[in-house]
Order: C-alpha cells, then structure tokens, then sequence
C-alpha cells in the first residue's frame, strides 16, 4: 500500500528487455534505498514493482509483459525520471489516499498554462472515466491528486508549484502517457451501484 505521496525522483539507469519483459535499474539516494529488502514493494511512476536487489541507491526491478501494456513503464528509457514512493507502514501519516500500486490504465495528458493556473489534463478512457468522480481522488504517476474538472472523455487536475518540484509531472511533453489508478473507495461504491 502506499499514500500518493511521492517521496523522490528516481532516474532509469538500466532497462533491458527480457524473455518475459523488463529488467529496469533505477537511481535514488541512499536515505530511499537504505534498508530496502529485496522482495520490498516500491511504487515507481505508480506502479507497485517488486525490488529484486538494492544497494547503495541503486534499486532493480523486473516487469512483466501485462504490466508494461497496462502501464508507461512499457515507454521508458534510461535517463528518464520516475516518481517513487515506498511502501506505508503501520503508523505513518497518510498525507494522500490509499493506493494499492495496481494501476487502472495509462492516458494521455496534456499541461495546460492559463491565468498563472498549470491544468493536467488527461484523456482518460471511458472504462474508467466513469469512476473518476469530480473532487474525488486519483492518482497519477503516483501522485495523489484531487479531480477539479470532468468533461466526456478527460478530466483535469491543478499542479501546484510543490507538486510540480516534487514529481515529475513538471517534464510532461505533450502527449505524454501517464499513470492512474482510480481511487478504490470510489470504484467500488460506483461499481456496487451498477450491480
């Protein structure tokens, strides 16, 4: 589990394909990898990867072949920069909402500058549109964020200048592919209404 709250940027120093997907490397800092176990979960770019080894801020990770069509990971390069978080434990703050690391889809997006305003907007598919409710949550790249428009086929979220240094929405280039994962709570009580 984690909170939404991205606590580095990594860079992809490694990304090699494999018989079943990726082998990817990434760089952080030492504080993040200390005492990170090999079969510890790590959200990177909102994606809950299992770490196969770490040291000294060096972290690698396997994906899978349905990961990578589900999520940007597919997209990837060395030198690209990732969001990461590690897992929560029991009695940590919870400055986001709770995300399990299990992303709904990759979307596009697009920033948006007016009135001194930076707008995220992400054309969402319509499968999962449905569940992203206005002033809701959702989390992109791993980042928690509040839902502040829905038109038909997007929705958009307002970055704030921390949000923007924290992560790394800031290096978006138009039609990047991002990262959500529809808030759990607000896709089953949608879903338990449908049924």
């Amino acid at each position: 589990m984690f909170t939404g709250i991205v606590q580095e940027i990594g860079e992809i120093k490694e990304c090699n394909k494999t018989s079943s997907g990726k082998t990817i490397e990434v760089l952080a800092t030492n504080s993040f990898t200390e005492n990170l176990k090999k079969g510890a979960s790590v959200s990177v770019n909102g994606v809950c990867l299992t770490a196969v080894s770490s040291s000294n801020g060096t972290m690698v990770f396997d994906v899978i072949k349905e990961t990578l069509r589900i999520t940007n990971l597919d997209d990837i390069q060395v030198g690209n920069m990732v969001n990461l978080e590690r897992s929560l434990r029991y009695g940590d703050e919870v400055g986001g909402h709770i995300l399990s690391g299990h992303v709904s889809c990759k979307a596009k997006s697009r920033l948006l500058q007016n009135d001194g305003e930076i707008e995220l907007r992400i054309e969402c598919p319509k499968e999962w549109l449905d569940f992203i409710l206005l002033k809701g949550y959702v989390a992109i790249n791993g980042a928690s964020l509040t839902v502040a428009k829905k038109e038909k086929n997007s929705f958009s979220v307002f970055l704030i200048p921390e949000t923007l240094s924290a992560t790394n929405l800031s290096g978006l280039v138009e039609d990047s592919f991002l990262n959500i994962e529809v808030d759990q709570s607000t896709y089953s009580s949608v879903k338990v209404q449908r049924d």
